[in-house]
């Protein structure tokens, strides 16, 4: 089995779909675009998707990617280049995208 290695980046709980990826971006529809403002409504994560680096990985608590079933919030993070998220748990809307989308989410 391949190793798998990257950054974690650390979040909380309840890191909804408006914080992965905010509505007002929803009119983009070329993914690397969306890709550039992946986590930037987290406070503290403006940034993200300048600091985030390809295999990195997104870490967090429980309720992740709870709220809208928009498949923009795994998008942004795949063509970022995200590895995958492992969280104590995701919300089963963003757990069907996820695979949908061959992301990586433990």
């Amino acid at each position: 089995m391949p190793l798998l290695r990257g950054r974690a980046w650390v979040f909380g709980d309840n890191i909804d779909t408006d914080l992965i990826y905010h509505g007002k971006y929803l009119p983009l529809t070329d993914p690397w675009e969306m890709a550039k403002h992946a986590m930037e409504y987290v406070p503290g994560m403006e940034d993200f998707s300048r600091m985030a680096k390809p295999g990195d990985f997104v870490v967090a608590g429980r309720n992740f990617g709870s709220g809208s079933s928009r498949e923009h919030a795994v998008l942004c993070l795949k063509y970022l280049g995200i590895a995958g998220v492992i969280a104590e748990s995701i919300s089963r809307i963003y757990y069907r995208n996820a695979i949908n989308n061959g992301f990586l989410i433990l």
